[in-house]
């Protein structure tokens, strides 16, 4: 199939899409026209301190989204690599994330109240 048919049937289609998006009647909504839609008071004071446990709870994210990002590639490293080093090494990633939560969790700082 030559690429002239696919540009033209994309070309038509979001014609079409944006032809319906500025025809449709729009009601502007106070939040909406707000500078901030997030629910904090944009009037209020900008300085205001914010817990630690936010932070905290941001890098623990981070920390096992990076845990998932490491642990994609496996199926392929266990095809390429010998299987016992692959096995060994995602043992051990998953055995200091745990061994790290775990301390975590025993020094309190995953409580939410302070």
């Amino acid at each position: 199939m030559s690429i002239i048919p696919l540009i033209t049937i994309s070309l038509i289609t979001t014609t079409i899409i944006y032809m319906i998006n500025s025809l449709m009647p729009t009601k502007p909504d106070i939040n909406k026209l707000s500078p901030y839609e997030c629910g904090f008071d944009p009037l209020g004071n900008a300085r205001t301190p914010i817990s630690l446990q936010f932070f905290l709870v941001a890098i623990l994210f981070i920390l096992f989204d990076l845990e998932i990002v490491l642990l994609l590639p496996i199926p392929w490293s266990i095809n390429t690599n010998p299987p016992n080093m692959t096995i060994t090494l995602t043992t051990l990633l998953l055995l200091i994330l745990t061994l790290g939560l775990l301390y975590e969790w025993l020094q309190g700082g995953l409580e939410w109240a302070e």
